[in-house]
């Protein structure tokens, strides 16, 4: 019987060495191109190079090397008498195992300053050839693209040679990998060459997702839903206890991770249904806890929980009592972690790092809205804000102010943040009037408005909605502005004797 050839060429050279002898010692013939070739020669394995092969030298610097009848021929032959017969008639011999991995491109582009040149250098041209061809034939060829199978790969090899389903696996592994590469060359391409008017956004977004994993169900049970990120990121969470994540679970988490990061000082999130019933900072996060709590102790039952600081033992221990859905953290003390874990159906994430996508996507009917993510910074700066009440405000009260409009981007529309000593006292959310939506807030917050500051996602249309929070106790008022009764809603202001800022940029959240 023919011995099965295999052609190697790789640009992660990790565990290259190791496979490459198992596969000799399996009866496999070693074909590889450039510096593959000369990584298994200096560890004493028998190889032929790919210009022994083609009879034709590496040329341009390397930029071809494999791209020749010699090298596809091999792969893409069918194993049938007519092509095998045509390969005899070229001197070819066909390829059985073609294991490729790609230049770094996706590592290089997100590397700070890198120059467009250099980033064109990185996209590989007949490493793509290569994992296409062999994929296309994988009723006889078996494709590699991640060091991941080698020992899979190498096992089925010492045992005569890869089934027909683990061939067909390998080729949808591999076109799911080039497709991802060429994903991600467009869409930095895109983002040198977009004109001026096109420089938030792309003019065209290509999307590569892996699914990660299938919920039970999707918002309901006759749903189905799953949980999918971008292919090559490094999942954002890892579990470390509890079972998986709803998908109910997963768009709470999303609200209460970036709200709670979006806090200098020690912040606790305590999300339901999409919105914060609980927000608070402290000098430490046991004392954020107990504040965010006490903002609405009822909501707070099968809640999201996120923290902006590894979590430690006192503020579990303040935790017990009450029954969260998921606990997220950037990372946990042991003795908290041991603590949690005693909570059979709590679910327990820590933070992996990954990177933040900077636009956010959403379907509607016939399509897909993509807006940058709302990071405003200037805004979130006190300093720039105005001034056009009467009375001014107190340091607590600008403090307090500042956060209460912090918390305003995290709320959905319409929007009233009731705040005092750094923590929310009432949310009023997703209201259809503005003053529905303070009275709410007011009916949370009870007696613990009074003396309390009050920040709105959006300006007041009427002078009704800060008559509604004077009503209620409040004392000083940041909104953007803009309404065309701006004057009649200042007057009431001062008529009523409350400070008011205006900040100039709204918050909308819906």
């Amino acid at each position: 019987m023919r011995q099965p050839r295999a052609l190697l060429s790789v640009s992660d050279k990790a565990g290259l060495v190791e496979f490459a002898r198992r596969l000799h010692d399996a009866g496999v013939v070693l074909v590889a191109s450039g510096g593959t070739a000369r990584k298994l020669a200096e560890a004493h394995l028998p190889v032929t190079s790919v210009d022994q092969v083609t009879g034709f030298p590496e040329i341009l610097g390397g930029r071809v090397k494999t791209l020749h009848p010699a090298v596809h021929g091999g792969i893409l032959a069918r194993r049938t008498p007519l092509h095998l017969d045509e390969l005899a008639d070229h001197h070819i011999s066909p390829i059985d195992l073609v294991v490729v991995n790609l230049y770094p491109f996706q590592d290089t582009v997100a590397q700070p300053n890198v120059t467009l040149a250099t980033a064109v250098e990185e996209i590989d041209i007949g490493g793509v050839a290569l994992l296409r061809a062999a994929a296309k034939n994988y009723e006889s060829v078996t494709v590699v693209c991640d060091p991941a199978d080698y020992e899979e790969i190498a096992l089925a090899f010492e045992e005569g040679g890869p089934p027909p389903t683990l061939r067909k696996q390998l080729a949808l592994k591999a076109f799911r990998h080039t497709a991802e590469y060429d994903t991600a060359i467009a869409n930095y391409l895109d983002d040198q060459i977009a004109q001026p008017d096109d420089a938030a956004l792309p003019a065209t977004l290509l999307l590569d997702l892996e699914r990660v994993q299938l919920n039970r169900y999707g918002e309901n049970p006759h749903q189905q839903g799953g949980f999918y990120t971008y292919a090559g990121d490094e999942p954002p969470f890892e579990t470390l206890h509890g079972k998986e994540m709803s998908y109910n679970n997963w768009l709470d988490l999303d609200g209460s991770w970036a709200t709670a990061q979006d806090f200098p000082d020690p912040t606790v999130a305590i999300i339901k249904h999409g919105n914060p019933c609980g927000l608070a900072s402290a000098d430490n996060l046991a004392d954020a806890y107990a504040k965010a709590l006490a903002s609405d102790p009822v909501s707070a039952f099968g809640s999201i929980v996120s923290v902006n600081r590894a979590l430690d033992v006192e503020t579990v221990r303040r935790m017990q009592d009450l029954f969260v859905e998921v606990i997220a953290a950037p990372d946990f003390e042991d003795e908290a972690l041991a603590l949690l874990q005693k909570k059979k159906n709590l679910r327990i994430l820590r933070a992996t790092g990954a990177p933040l996508r900077p636009l956010s996507l959403r379907s509607v009917y016939g399509g897909v809205l993509v807006q940058e993510l709302d990071r405003s910074d200037e805004d979130m700066n006190p300093a720039n804000w105005r001034l056009v009440s009467e009375r001014q405000p107190s340091r607590a009260q600008l403090a307090d102010l500042a956060f209460a409009w912090r918390v305003c981007r995290h709320v959905k529309s319409n929007a009233i943040i009731f705040v005092k000593d750094q923590a929310t006292v009432g949310v009023g959310a997703g209201q259809m009037s503005r003053v529905d939506a303070v009275m709410l807030a007011g009916y949370k917050a009870g007696e613990r408005a009074r003396g309390a500051v009050m920040a709105s996602d959006a300006f007041f249309p009427f002078p009704d909605g800060i008559e509604a929070a004077a009503e209620c106790g409040i004392e000083a008022v940041v909104q953007p502005g803009g309404s065309v009764r701006d004057k009649e809603v200042i007057e009431a202001v001062n008529d009523l004797g409350l400070v008011m800022v205006l900040t100039g940029t709204r918050h909308f959240r819906h």
